[in-house]
């Protein structure tokens, strides 16, 4: 039902966004795309319940706000050192096969929570969830890229990783609902296709510099927009993992009403922002090689004033902040992620997302729960927030420096669906 429900979902958005009538032996491009953004979906499903029951975590078993943010950078040293090993393979052999047998992994590691009792145990439970969904994350992409034409990566893109905003809302409105009836462990409970030649649509050439590891080193295309990345990362998993606290300890919101706020925000800016994001970049491509850079600069500079709004108004003011914001963060999704899949040859695309996930994994997501944890102990958990401002900013004069490295996709007449097909 659940699969059923995201796809339904999925298959709507593609029809919006690819509204040409396909024949039926031609679908096969949007099937595929509809069947991993599904499989995505339940990924951040699974990622995001445990920051809607964090409180009622952290009183079980008494842990204090270090502790259970250091579950998520736990999750993620895992999840990044996962990825350097599942992108070469992918790059060598069938990527299918990886994606499948690492969807069975993370889901069955998931209904372990239902016997998970204590700190440790739900500790070595996360860090196992983040080696299978390392296997899909970095795979995904690159499978997805080879079943579009170049020149709508950014649309297609947005579609994939609409699975971030609502997967990431449904697990907080999930684990906000479910957990007052049932205790915050239930929750976790509800939480065939060919392979596409690699590159089919590439039209740039895999130079040294594009299509090697070595080239990998030296191409400041894929570094800034990995740097970028990290910076952006590093803002927006420290505000996933602590907003709802901030709402329901700060700012007196009960933890329901602060998860179904915040979960509505995430999915409605999400649903808007990723296909906008996509849209626009591609839509700027053949007048701007920098296209998907730009649009993710912009978005995060005008990020900065209005987080600081966000955090120290309240009210109204402080609602519409976090709107805009949030907004302003997951505009980027896309446009960075074409980038990145741009920036290399298809060759050794899997290994380099690989690269990019351990890096900006590294630099993000992994130390800001903790450090917005730690300086929360020792001084608020409003004084924390001022930490992914900071990184909103970095991220923004990164990504306009990236801007000239951009390569230059050549730029063509739109192909159908049906030209993809064939």
């Amino acid at each position: 039902m659940r699969i059923f429900l995201a796809s339904f979902a999925v298959k709507t958005f593609t029809r919006v966004i690819f509204p040409a009538q396909v024949p039926q032996n031609k679908l096969y491009p949007r099937t595929a795309l509809i069947l991993l953004t599904a499989l995505n979906l339940l990924n951040y499903v699974d990622r995001s319940v445990l920051f809607a029951v964090q409180p009622m975590v952290q009183d079980e078993f008494r842990l204090s706000n270090a502790q259970v943010g250091y579950l998520t950078s736990a999750f993620l040293i895992f999840y990044m050192i996962a990825a350097p090993v599942a992108g070469p393979l992918a790059d060598r052999y069938s990527r299918k096969l990886i994606i499948a047998l690492g969807g069975i992994f993370w889901s069955a590691l998931t209904l372990l929570t239902a016997v998970t009792h204590n700190y440790t145990e739900l500790l070595i439970r996360h860090t196992l969830v983040g080696v299978g969904e390392a296997t899909f994350v970095t795979i995904a992409p690159t499978f997805v890229a080879d079943l579009f034409p170049e020149e709508k990566r950014g649309r297609v893109l947005g579609v994939f990783y609409l699975a971030i905003p609502v997967g990431t809302a449904a697990g907080y409105i999930l684990g906000g609902k479910l957990s007052l009836h049932h205790g915050w462990r239930f929750p976790f409970y509800v939480a065939a296709m060919s392979e596409p030649e690699r590159g089919r649509f590439d039209s740039l050439k895999e130079t040294a510099e594009r299509g090697t590891l070595l080239g990998l080193a030296r191409n400041p295309a894929f570094w800034t927009v990995t740097l970028g990345m990290a910076a952006m990362t590093f803002a927006l998993g420290g505000i996933q993992v602590w907003m709802p606290t901030f709402l329901s300890r700060v700012r007196g919101y009960s933890l329901k009403s602060a998860n179904e706020i915040f979960g509505t925000i995430v999915v409605v800016d999400g649903l808007i922002a990723s296909l906008a994001g996509g849209w626009l970049g591609d839509r700027l491509l053949p007048r701007m090689r920098g296209s998907y850079y730009f649009v993710s600069a912009v978005s995060m500079a005008l990020g900065v004033p209005v987080m600081i709004v966000a955090l120290f108004s309240g009210g109204q003011a402080m609602i519409a902040g976090i709107w805009a914001a949030a907004f302003l963060l997951l505009v980027n999704t896309a446009p960075l992620n074409a980038a990145l899949i741009n920036s290399v040859g298809a060759h050794i695309r899997a290994t380099a997302i690989a690269v990019n996930i351990f890096i900006f994994h590294l630099l993000g997501d992994v130390p800001s729960p903790s450090l917005m944890g730690y300086i929360a102990d020792r001084h608020s958990l409003q004084t924390a927030f001022i930490l992914p401002v900071i990184a909103m900013a970095v991220s923004s004069a990164i990504l306009f420096y990236g801007m000239r490295f951009a390569p230059p996709v050549r730029s063509q007449a739109p192909l159908s669906v049906e030209s993809a097909a064939e």
